[in-house]
């Protein structure tokens, strides 16, 4: 017997220095996908496999060219991800979606203004960082360059920044032995974050260079985090620990963060790549 409820869906891996991405265009299919099914699809097992899904949406505002929606592997959906419009523009730019090399992303907190010169060169206005505790959002009644939490009876010092998404940030001596993944998944659903937080986890080299790892909330270490290396740059430029041209280097790769400082906006440059495109058979009921 013919099984309706099954529901063909085109799509593209993409990756931004390792941090994996499912992208749909859903301008021109019609699906809808609940947050069971977005975390089959993210098993790499048994699914497909990515850290975030990306979803191409019609514009709900004519000067914006697309809506860009993002989706955790744990299914929930989050307000910014800045490998993923790195990849997002690729992908409208390659598949001809667009012949732009300069787009606007709307999504449900703000807008992303992308310049695409090749696929290792693509330009991201993150925009200017929010550092008010309630906007965060952190359950702190006032705002400060420096907070402090205690884990497992160990008080850590952390920056905390709203770029589209929460970003604690925590400079460690050696990126290689701190505990990420204990540290990181306590942090992250701490009673003091309501919409959990990402945990990023900075050595810095010199003034102009860091290390990074970065738990990202809903998803677990990833390999490379475009928002979190401007988090962790604005926060380290804030602490008058580095100057505003930093290269971050991730376990995927290098990116490259800009900011002027209060009242700018943040820039990130760096690649996207495309690996295969693919269609799954997805049930609805």
């Amino acid at each position: 017997m013919l099984n309706t409820n099954r529901v063909k869906i085109f799509f593209s891996k993409m990756h931004g220095l390792g941090n994996d991405f499912v992208i749909i265009n859903k301008i021109n299919q019609n699906f809808y996908l609940s947050s069971h099914i977005i975390t089959k699809l993210s098993n790499r097992y048994t699914g497909i496999g990515f850290d975030q899904l990306l979803i191409i949406e019609k514009s709900k505002h004519p000067k914006y060219d697309f809506y860009y929606r993002i989706f955790n592997a744990n299914g929930s959906e989050v307000t910014q991800c800045g490998n993923g419009a790195r990849c997002f523009a690729y992908f409208v730019y390659l598949k001809k979606i667009t012949n732009k090399k300069i787009i606007i992303l709307q999504t449900k907190t703000n807008n992303i203004h992308i310049k695409i010169c090749n696929k290792n060169n693509i330009e991201v206005n993150i925009g200017k960082p929010i550092f008010n505790p309630t906007k965060i959002p952190m359950l702190f009644p006032n705002m400060f360059k420096k907070y402090h939490i205690k884990i497992n009876n160990k008080k850590i010092e952390f920056g905390a920044v709203f770029i589209g998404n929460p970003h604690c940030i925590i400079i460690v001596d050696n990126i290689k032995t701190y505990p990420v993944h204990t540290i990181g998944n306590l942090l992250s659903k701490h009673y003091l974050f309501p919409n959990h937080m990402n945990i990023n986890f900075m050595q810095i080299i010199n003034t102009n260079h860091i290390l990074l790892r970065v738990y990202e909330r809903g998803v677990g270490e990833t390999q490379a985090c475009g928002s979190g290396a401007c988090a962790s740059v604005v926060i380290g430029i804030m602490w008058n620990l580095l100057k505003s041209v930093v290269t971050v280097t991730l376990p995927g790769g290098n990116l490259k963060i800009y900011w002027k400082g209060l009242n700018h906006s943040i820039y990130m440059i760096g690649p996207a790549e495309h690996v295969y495109d693919g269609q799954i058979y997805i049930n609805t009921k």
